[in-house]
């Protein structure tokens, strides 16, 4: 028995309606039987009445574990859809493999806080969390799993939509839930996650040799600011062209590795700089000995990733066809970036094969970079099934 993906999508206003239609579609191209999982996306008037729209998934479908979430948009079938009402269902058949959902929140105690509801991990192969960002930490939990359970990819994202009255709207089973995150545990289920930066290299790479937290006072031994102005001058037109749009920081983080490729750099931005000091401050902690490169950002680099990064996972399948994907892409990617809808939803039907795929647009995607777990922007993180 292999791994059987399904699909629906609607774009009808009246929340149950909207439910009912999407689940529909999506139990219909699974031969109508009753999927282990359901993952759910509400874009527009179906977050009037999450409830409701639940309800229609859930008669139609029927899964045994559903988490979802609200959206700003969705992606789902090859298209794109950032503005309206839609709701986007992915729902799978395991193949002997479970789905585990739980729902996680961080207790009121001002004096201790902590994380509950995460359930025991020693099993599990691989997460799918939806995190409401207000009031969930979710840096601070993948840190956590990073210690807990190194080695598991968590792929998700950050809750982009909300309710009429401003709440979150996090689904689980047949709640909503307006704070924390919810999230299934995969055991026994092969998951192989995609996360896409889609920024392009530029310059050599640079040894860090003096930082402390977020900041870099020097890089090869001299000033940090110093050193990435004479990379700039020094490269082709072309390039500084590309660092007009954004300068970005590239940082290993995998530290047993000393030759690396575009996916091992954890890109983040450059927050600012000190000219009297030559300091650069940058958007992640850092330390004395990790390798840097500068990196920029634009569509083309952003297309020509994503698409090299499906292809390598399309080979890991060693010939064998997936089954589907679901995709998390950054709010900040879409027509804003590409200059046109439907680019990261075409992307990941062309290299994938036509694959079933759903997603939604993110307020921040969750992925592995270097065998840790990041929350990441303008990211196009995918986890893809094989059959």
């Amino acid at each position: 028995m292999a791994v059987q993906i399904g699909v629906g999508l609607s774009t009808l206003s009246d929340p149950l309606e909207a439910g009912t239609e999407a689940g529909a579609s999506a139990a219909q191209s699974l031969g109508n039987g009753r999927p282990d999982l359901a993952l759910v996306f509400l874009a527009g008037r179906p977050l009037a009445a999450p409830e409701a729209t639940l309800e229609g998934v859930r008669e139609a479908l029927g899964p045994t574990a559903l988490v979802g979430c609200g959206a700003g948009g969705v992606l789902a079938r090859g298209r794109e859809l950032e503005q309206g009402s839609a709701t986007a269902v992915w729902a799978a058949s395991l193949a002997g493999g479970t789905a585990r959902p739980f729902h996680a929140t961080l207790t009121d105690d001002e004096a201790s806080p902590a994380i509950v509801g995460i359930p025991e991990l020693e099993q599990t192969q691989a997460a799918i969390m939806l995190a409401d960002p207000y009031s969930f930490p979710t840096d601070v939990l993948l840190s956590k799993l990073a210690v807990d359970a190194p080695g598991v990819p968590v792929l998700g994202g950050l809750a982009s939509g909300r309710t009429a009255d401003g709440s979150a709207a996090l689904l689980f089973g047949e709640e909503v839930h307006d704070a924390g995150a919810v999230g299934v545990l995969l055991d026994d289920v092969e998951l192989l996650p995609c996360v896409s930066q889609g920024a392009a290299p530029l310059g050599p790479e640079l040894t860090i040799t003096a930082a402390e937290g977020n900041v870099i006072h020097e890089l090869a031994g001299r000033p940090a600011l110093t050193t990435v102005e004479r990379i700039i001058a020094g490269l082709p037109a072309p390039e500084r062209a590309l660092v007009a749009g954004g300068l970005l920081l590239g940082i290993v983080v995998e530290a047993n590795k000393t030759e690396y490729e575009q996916g091992d750099f954890l890109v983040r931005g450059i927050a600012g700089a000190d000219p009297d000091s030559g300091a650069l401050v940058v958007g992640a902690l850092v330390h004395e000995g990790q390798v840097v490169r500068l990196h920029a950002r634009n569509a083309r680099s952003a297309d020509e990733d994503l698409r090299r990064q499906l292809r390598l996972r399309r080979e890991a399948l060693a010939g064998a066809a997936p089954a589907g994907s679901i995709v998390f892409s950054c709010n900040g990617r879409g027509a804003a970036m590409f200059g046109a809808c439907d680019h990261d939803a075409v992307a990941v039907a062309e290299e994938l094969g036509g694959a079933p795929a759903a997603g939604f647009f993110a307020a921040g995607e969750i992925g592995p970079v270097g065998g840790r777990s990041f929350l990441h922007g303008f990211t196009a993180t995918i986890g893809v099934l094989p059959q």
